[in-house]
């Protein structure tokens, strides 16, 4: 099983606080890693420094055998989902996928609302994003992080403004999306999403990250 990601002795501070104390670890292809933990205890940061928002102090990040902030600025491949997504108020969801979507060029109108579609939202609703619900947005949030097909997603708490019936239609989405092998790291607070979706469990304390469950090797 080869290792997607490669976080070796990375360690990442803001003026006297140390948010992340030499951290290590490896995540390997096809499965999903819940990483768990107190607000303030480093999982956002950790997940920004693996897609090349934040640069560590020191130490070493890795993607796909390339080197973050050396061989690439950003991941390649890879749907993100970090802190609350942002989109052009005044245009419709669609629309707004599709710009996103001219940029790399990988897929067609076509695909976009698909992707809308799959996190069950209409692609034809003309309603502006400004009056999209919370939970709205967060389905718009994971519909850009799956439109492309990546096989790396990075999702910080991406059920977030969800009701009970929207976490159980994504968690189907999710779990579908590990079926087709591709590696999903996520963090939430809720104990329901890690205990259904994850292989493995990372604790994060105190700028520290420690596996507190392994499913693959149970």
């Amino acid at each position: 099983m080869r290792d997607v990601i490669r976080v070796m002795d990375v360690s990442k501070s803001f003026g006297e606080e140390t948010v992340l104390h030499h951290i290590s670890y490896d995540f390997k292809e096809g499965r999903i890693y819940g990483i768990v933990g107190n607000n303030g205890s480093g999982k956002t940061v950790l997940m920004k420094c693996i897609c090349g928002f934040l640069i560590p102090d020191s130490g070493e990040i890795t993607v796909n055998y390339k080197r973050i902030g050396k061989d690439m600025d950003f991941p390649q491949d890879t749907g993100i989902i970090i802190e609350t997504p942002g989109f052009l108020p005044n245009l419709t969801g669609m629309r707004n996928l599709e710009l996103l979507a001219s940029l790399r060029k990988k897929i067609d109108k076509k695909a976009v609302a698909e992707a809308i579609r799959a996190v069950g939202l209409d692609p034809e609703m003309k309603k502006p994003v400004s009056k999209y619900s919370l939970g709205m947005r967060q389905r718009l949030g994971i519909a850009q992080a799956l439109m492309e097909d990546p096989s790396l997603l990075i999702l910080d708490e991406p059920f977030n403004g969800l009701d009970k019936h929207g976490v159980s239609q994504m968690h189907e989405l999710i779990l579908a999306q590990k079926k087709k092998g591709k590696t999903i790291l996520l963090s939430s607070h809720s104990q329901k999403d890690i205990d259904v979706l994850c292989d493995v469990v990372c604790e994060m304390d105190g700028g520290v990250m420690h596996c507190i469950r392994d499913r693959i090797e149970e």
